[in-house]
């Protein structure tokens, strides 16, 4: 036997060397390339992802709620403060663009995909649809998109993208078993899909395995929980053949839920995050940028900031990309004014930036109970 297994010794390791092969190789080496090159500077120490992909009817929302007129030119000026706040491109990497906003021009006619590269800002995308609820589940969702994702693509490229974002939420609720296994498994794959897909079409793909902060689990039960939906999502990338290296992460902060009664330390936030991601998160990807799903400025750069503290030679680069705790500051200024307080907001931006990028490098230092949870804590800003 032992002969045998001597003989066919070859033949084991290229067939091994065969089964274990990277993902990509449908890619040509160029393509490859450039997404390393992309999903790279998108992980660039200290800088982050401005999240402004909200939807006319979210914006507009939030516009309405602080008395400003929700408008396409107004959607328009507002995004273009954003990418031209002077000092803004010291801490942004990139920026996640609705499809309105990716084909919408700066006051001189510049597309804001072009000014944004000539600021060394990568322009993104968000290519998702509707969410949709799947039956049997107890409330479990999906995205919509996948099936006009590869047409949609290419539009994006030649208007000047350079990577996408797809979300898939999540909702721990221990009571109804949520997530359900079945909805773990269904979001993972359109993941994996859609980050096959587009890097097909010459995009760098963010997943975003969004697990809400709503609900009374534990810091345990998500540990438990992020770690089964981070695992699900990269087996089904590596069997999609998705290209690791051209691609990046931006999961949730893992938290307790907010109506959890147990207190938790900023530090032990952050030391769950780093226990999740050396579990499972591939050494191939170069970054994560973590969402803030609700959470305030003061606590998600908290918590960023406690992760890079104590994640010690984990290779990846931690950062952010946020929405609702940069923006809402900003759009509190223009409260009961009627109109957008575009040099106030700037400057404002700017300093919120500034704070967003030391917690990138592990250098915010938070004060005390920002960043911690437990009974008595101001109210996290609502989802």
């Amino acid at each position: 036997m032992r002969l045998l297994l001597f003989l066919n010794l070859p033949l084991i390791v290229t067939s091994l060397s065969m089964a274990v092969g990277g993902g990509g190789k449908h890619l040509s080496a160029d393509m490859r390339a450039k997404l390393k090159q992309v999903a790279q500077q998108m992980a660039t120490p200290g800088k982050g992802l401005s999240a402004c992909d909200e939807g006319p009817a979210t914006i507009g929302g939030r516009f309405e709620a602080v008395g400003v007129t929700n408008s396409e030119e107004t959607r328009r000026v507002y995004r273009q403060m954003l990418f031209t706040a002077e000092g803004c491109e010291n801490y942004l990497s990139g920026a996640i663009l609705d499809p309105e906003t990716l084909y919408q021009k700066s006051d001189d006619g510049v597309l804001f995909p072009e000014l944004l590269k000539s600021r060394g800002i990568l322009p993104g995308v968000k290519p998702h649809l509707k969410i949709y609820e799947l039956p049997g589940t107890n409330g479990d969702t999906v995205m919509q998109g996948l099936d006009s994702l590869a047409v949609r693509c290419k539009e994006y490229v030649a208007a000047g993208a350079v990577f996408a974002k797809w979300r898939s939420p999540l909702v721990i609720d221990v009571s109804k078993g949520c997530p359900t296994d079945l909805a773990i498994k269904a979001n993972m794959q359109d993941l994996a899909r859609y980050a096959l897909i587009c890097q097909s079409e010459g995009l760098v793909p963010i997943v975003e395995p969004d697990i809400s902060l709503s609900g009374t689990h534990t810091l345990e039960v998500a540990i438990d929980v992020n770690i089964k939906v981070q695992a699900e999502l990269y087996k089904a990338m590596i069997d999609h053949g998705v290209y690791m290296e051209g691609s990046t992460l931006k999961p949730n902060i893992v938290n307790p839920g907010k109506g959890c009664t147990e207190s938790y330390t900023v530090e032990e936030i952050g030391e769950a995050n780093i226990r999740v991601l050396r579990d499972v998160f591939p050494v191939a990807m170069p970054g994560a940028n973590f969402l803030s799903g609700g959470q305030s400025l003061e606590d998600a750069a908290a918590r960023l900031s406690a992760m890079n503290k104590v994640k010690g030679n984990s290779p990846w680069n931690l950062s952010f990309s946020w929405s609702q705790a940069l923006q809402l500051p900003l759009l509190e200024l223009c409260r009961g004014k009627g109109e957008l307080c575009l040099e106030e907001m700037g400057k404002l931006y700017v300093k919120e930036l500034e704070i967003a990028g030391m917690a990138a490098r592990g250098e915010h230092e938070w004060k005390e109970g920002e960043g911690s949870h437990g009974v008595g804590k101001k109210a996290m800003v609502g989802v």
